[in-house]
């Protein structure tokens, strides 16, 4: 391939929004390594994501010695290993080679990665000090590392969901009332603040016109305007505004604790600091439904209340007993005839009548005596011989 300078190595790699980690201590070492390594075509992605698992596997070995030597330097290689994991995707960007299974193992690998590391740093640990505290921060990890992954995971997916529907729901609305979104496709506002992060959003929606934008995040920036700001001026440096994501919770248990010699505190801090961060994305998912909600009624306002939202007959189950209605309307198994079933009894309710004797039902609304009870077990007594139970 051509040879490119520094600058266009990043900017054709680099994401627009990174980790703080990544920005100013992966990025600047992955982006020079990356013009050296994009010059073998032998060197392909999926191999530099093997080669990111295997010294990840490494840096695990050394944290599981334990000793202060061997913590150091599996920090180090966990660093380096997460550099390597860095260095493929931006490898399949710069060549275009990228392939749906490649995406796929760098997940895994990544959670192998982690687990392995998480196991055998707080196992190094609990073998010589016995202190079982060490056992839960190995759980602590493990569990918000794929809780933090998992979530997001959903999160991205419902969101789609929810731009998917609304842009078929705009596409099918001919009528009159609504004919100013027709011949312009619906935008975003998340996505014109991707493409200008610097322009207020009241100017994006001004100049792409207000009929066709659509917010899913108004509630959250009316509740909290000086977020806006505060992401504006961290996108200039490419900083996102989650602080502390699972990039950064891993570099910290994996990296910053073994260096520092403090591995619970600085797994305790960091898990209790990434915990607050997703609650945050949570509460703002939770904004982002509600917003969505609202829209759905704007675009459907015969829906009433529940657009948007789940179908009330979906909750209690009628899509799943229509088969059973349909057999139970059959007349022929309403009321069961004597002969088939000579036994059937309903569970009998509280009628009282005149003269002071209760009635049973019988088949289906049908009373009986109590008197003639009897003679109905004795015409229906089983033969000689048999125990009627």
């Amino acid at each position: 391939m051509a040879r490119l300078s520094l600058r266009a190595v990043q900017k054709l790699t680099c994401k627009k929004r990174d980790a703080w980690w990544t920005v100013f201590l992966v990025d600047p070492v992955a982006t020079r390594l990356l013009l050296v390594v994009a010059r073998f075509r032998f060197i392909t992605p999926n191999r530099v994501t093997w080669a990111a698992l295997f010294v990840g596997l490494a840096a695990g070995g050394f944290f599981l010695e334990g000793d202060r030597q061997s913590l150091i330097i599996g920090a180090l290689l966990y660093h380096v290993s997460f550099i390597l994991d860095c260095i493929d995707g931006k490898l399949a960007r710069l060549k275009g080679n990228g392939t749906v299974f490649g995406g796929w193992l760098d997940y895994v690998f990544d959670r192998i990665r982690v687990l392995f590391c998480a196991l055998a740093l707080m196992g190094g640990q609990f073998l010589p000090h016995d202190d079982e505290r060490y056992l839960v921060a190995a759980l602590v990890v493990v569990f918000l590392d794929m809780l933090r992954y998992v979530d997001a995971l959903q999160i991205y997916k419902m969101r789609m969901a929810m731009r998917t529907k609304i842009e078929k729901v705009t596409r099918a609305d001919v009528e009159a009332k609504r004919s100013s979104m027709e011949g312009a496709p619906v935008v975003f506002m998340e996505d014109l603040l991707r493409d200008n992060p610097h322009t207020p959003a009241e100017t994006l929606r001004a100049e792409s016109g207000a009929g066709n934008v659509v917010d899913l995040h108004e509630q959250f920036r009316d509740q909290f305007p000086w977020y806006t700001r505060i992401r504006r001026a961290m996108l200039r440096t490419r900083i996102r505004p989650h602080l502390f994501s699972g990039i950064e919770f891993q570099m910290f248990v994996f990296i910053v604790g073994p260096l520092i010699g403090q591995i619970l505190w600085t797994t305790a801090i960091s898990a209790g600091v990434l915990v607050l961060f997703e609650l945050v994305i949570m509460y703002k998912f939770w904004l982002s439904t509600r917003d969505f909600t609202r829209v759905m009624e704007a675009l459907n306002p015969d829906s009433g209340p529940a657009g948007g939202t789940i179908a009330p007959q979906l909750h209690r189950g009628r899509h799943r007993r229509a088969a059973a209605d349909a057999l139970l309307a059959d007349e022929r198994y309403q009321a069961p005839e004597p002969e088939e079933d000579p036994f059937f009894r309903p569970y009998p309710q509280p009628n009282p009548v005149a003269g002071g004797l209760p009635h049973i039902p019988v088949l289906h609304g049908d009373t009986m005596p109590l008197t003639q009870v009897g003679q109905v077990r004795t015409a229906h007594k089983a033969p000689a011989g048999r125990e009627n139970h």
